[in-house]
């Protein structure tokens, strides 16, 4: 079984750099799957048809894993290998297809996509927590970035009397900025950050959770040495509060 990967736009076999063919090639085998029976086969000539040779074998697994795609689910990897493609497309100003013995199998809307939905920007005082993991810079506006687990928070800042106070901390505890931000809401009702002035920061306690439960038990008129299981009820109320915003 063989499938076609056709970008019809201003790029030739013989024009296409050969980072981005790179970037097609290896995208294209992640949304195909089944990497040891999956060939790359040729370059055609005039329009840039990337060919795929696929093992029988494999093939009905294949062939699933893109009506999948079609359809709009299937596997996670294939999903987003699918959305790596149409982004290469939108910024070589391109579509594309794939195809499978003359028809049709997977199109890429590429520079026809509509451009998503943004709402915003909006202003709104808040706090972000996180480690230090950069604060320097030679103008007024002093950039800071906090990692919060996998996640590294940037395009925050602060003036230069704040940096002075703030750099000692780098990547020492956790830290918690208040100021003020401007966000954006996505058309997939994405909450995005762009700019966070920060106007100030405290220090938080990195205590063990058996450790607070146990001081929070010892502060007369707290009701926390009534619960059962106090560590599931912070931690309930932890995640409760993480889909705020």
């Amino acid at each position: 079984m063989e499938y076609g990967f056709k970008i019809d736009g201003a790029y030739t076999p013989e024009t296409l750099p050969l980072e981005r063919l790179g970037d097609y090639i290896a995208a294209l085998a992640k949304l195909l799957g089944e990497k040891a029976n999956v060939h790359f086969g040729s370059v055609e000539t005039g329009s840039v048809v990337l060919k795929a040779r696929i093992d029988e074998p494999a093939a009905p697994k294949v062939r699933e894993r893109l009506e999948q795609v079609q359809a709009g689910g299937g596997p996670h990897d294939a999903r987003t290998a699918f959305a790596e493609i149409d982004d290469y497309l939108r910024k070589d100003n391109a579509v594309g297809s794939l195809s499978h013995g003359g028809a049709v199998v997977l199109p890429f809307p590429g520079r026809d996509r509509p451009e998503p939905l943004v709402f915003g920007p909006f202003r709104e005082d808040g706090t972000i927590d996180g480690v230090l993991i950069r604060v320097g810079g030679k103008d007024d506006t002093v950039p800071v970035n906090l990692r919060d687990g996998g996640i590294v928070h940037t395009g925050l800042f602060c003036t230069p009397e704040i940096a002075r106070r703030i750099a000692p901390h780098l990547f020492g505890p956790t830290l918690r900025v208040h100021g003020t931000g401007t966000w954006i809401r996505t058309g997939a009702g994405a909450w995005e950050l762009q700019r966070f002035k920060i106007m100030d920061f405290e220090v938080l306690e990195d205590a063990p959770l058996l450790e607070v439960v146990g001081k929070l038990r010892k502060v007369k008129g707290s009701d926390w040495s009534d619960v059962p299981d106090p560590v599931r009820e912070l931690l309930a109320e932890r995640h409760g509060n993480e889909g705020a915003h």
